[in-house]
């Protein structure tokens, strides 16, 4: 498994807040609840997205070597007036070009403080790629809009997350992610919809040691089957696992256990 380019992620973000501008620009109700995140509003989640590419852009732009709290990020909470979709979607370009041109100015290999163990710009790149692109995704569906997204973005979005909860086990004192450890159990992941050129499969493995995973096609305890949207989406619990195009073979019970151990990161 190799990662997309540092450029590629930095394409990524700039598409990805583009397209969030337009749902926020698209007449969508900002106060509508979001369906997968439903303590936030439409607008709160692009607030919270928005806060964390500013944060983002100060660590990177100053090269912190420790964390910086959020609220000594400016304008990290967004507009002032609530409601406005005009300031709103202003903000978030802005966002969007201000850490897009911090990335490419320091370049993937500048020593960046992270929280899981990549201390570079690259790390922060890749994540707030994948993070936007599940946001977006968040977003769409509480305007009631149709989501996509690149096959190569889709697939290793599910790489990143894989290696963010092997990691958590490991590293962090997570309760949920110790429930994971156990004999002789697996999962897989398998798209319907992309050629051999990608290997859009994943097996996933919960050992005695941790949480262990690799691309690849392999029998496992469980199996999930589907478009690979639709499999990013219902691994980030996004999706109902009964959604159109999804399919569910063997011990459901496991894939519903990881689901629900898996809500950190």
């Amino acid at each position: 498994m190799s990662l997309l380019s540092h450029d590629r992620y930095c394409d990524e973000i700039t598409l990805q807040v583009d397209r969030l501008r337009a749902v926020v620009t698209s007449g969508a109700d900002l106060t509508a609840t979001v369906p997968t995140c439903p303590d936030w509003s439409l607008e709160d989640l692009v607030r919270h997205m928005g806060g964390a590419l500013r944060w983002v852009d100060a660590l990177v732009r100053t090269r912190a070597q420790e964390n910086i709290p959020a609220e000594r990020v400016p304008l990290a909470g967004g507009p002032e007036e609530r409601g406005d979709a005009a300031a709103l979607g202003k903000w978030l370009a802005e966002t969007g070009e201000l850490v897009v041109g911090a990335l490419r100015e320091a370049g993937p290999d500048a020593e960046v403080w992270a929280w899981a163990g990549v201390l570079n710009a690259g790390f922060w790149a890749r994540r707030m790629a994948c993070e936007i692109t599940v946001h977006r995704a968040d977003a769409t569906l509480a305007a009631g809009l149709p989501y996509e997204v690149a096959p190569d973005m889709a697939a290793d979005a599910l790489d990143e997350w894989l290696q963010l909860v092997e990691w958590v086990q490991r590293n962090a004192a997570h309760e949920a992610a110790k429930d994971l450890r156990g004999p002789g159990r697996s999962l897989h992941l398998h798209a319907t919809d992309t050629g051999p050129a990608l290997d859009a499969e994943w097996l996933i493995e919960l050992g005695e040691d941790g949480v262990s995973w690799r691309r690849g096609h392999e029998k496992a305890t469980v199996a999930l089957r589907g478009p690979l949207t639709s499999v990013l989406l219902a691994f980030y619990r996004r999706l109902p696992l009964d959604s159109p195009g999804l399919e569910v073979l063997g011990e459901r019970e496991l894939l519903e256990f990881w689901l629900e151990r898996t809500t950190f990161g």
